[in-house]
């Protein structure tokens, strides 16, 4: 029969791959049996090649190194700081370093006339005489505990009128989180009234700036700067972020608190 038929009008068009296979006009009896199965074969040729190369191309894009993407968003709590950051955190132990920080020793401690919560203290930081100085440390230590023991004294911050009493100083102390717990912190044995406390190696008692001038302290808010880097370690030991606090004769410690804020 030399009949023929058009598939479609136009011819049948199956693309798979790069492969594309147009019937047109076939003898029907003859002819169509032989033209389909060989583009069937050759279709299902090319699918499978199509497949093999899309397995391969995912397996070797997979393989691809990770690309960093960056964006303006705020970055989150644990993304590594800047440059810029980490010279401003080293630069804060100069600062700290900056601060006249010394080891005294209390002469003679008394409940504030005027203030429930305060202890007036004289205190021996080496100078000519005695500093007074006001703490708020009436419902965390006995008062008996504070007489004649060793303290660490912050001596270059501005006077204070605490109630009428010129307060001209401040005893570190170490507290915890909820601020319930609070004890003075502890100058190493063999410490005497008025030595140097700074941050760093023993090596760098040599190289200690002078302190800064009250005023400048105050200007420069460099007390606000240091505290919030200063805790104690699991050990104890007083420290500004890793730079120990310490005198000529060993660490500054608190006696019971471990990772403790100090202020």
């Amino acid at each position: 029969m030399a009949a023929t038929i058009a598939i479609f009008s136009g011819g049948l068009k199956v693309k798979a791959g790069v492969l594309a296979v147009q019937i047109s006009s076939i003898p029907l009896r003859r002819e169509l049996p032989r033209y389909l199965s060989s583009s069937v074969a050759a279709i299902s040729s090319s699918l499978r090649v199509s497949a093999v190369y899309n397995h391969h191309h995912q397996r070797q894009r997979s393989s691809w190194p990770r690309v960093t993407t960056f964006c303006t968003a705020a970055p989150d709590a644990g993304t590594t700081v800047s440059a810029d950051e980490s010279v401003e955190e080293e630069n804060v132990k100069e600062t700290a370093n900056l601060l006249d920080i010394k080891v005294g020793r209390i002469v003679k401690a008394w409940q504030h006339e005027e203030a429930d919560s305060l202890y007036v203290e004289e205190v021996d930081i080496g100078e000519a005489e005695p500093r007074i100085i006001c703490s708020g440390l009436v419902k965390n230590v006995p008062l008996d505990l504070l007489q004649g023991a060793a303290v660490v004294v912050l001596a270059n911050l501005k006077p204070r009128n605490m109630r009428g009493v010129k307060s001209c100083g401040m005893l570190l102390c170490a507290s915890d989180s909820a601020h319930e717990n609070v004890e003075p912190l502890v100058p190493p044995e063999g410490s005497v009234p008025g030595d140097r406390v700074w941050f760093g190696n023993e090596e760098d008692l040599e190289q200690l700036p002078e302190p800064a001038p009250p005023n400048k302290v105050n200007k420069k808010k460099m007390w606000e700067s240091v505290q919030p880097l200063l805790k104690t370690d699991a050990s104890g030991v007083s420290m500004l972020k890793d730079h120990l606090m310490r005198t000529s004769s060993g660490l500054v410690t608190s006696i019971t608190l471990r990772n403790a804020n100090i202020s």
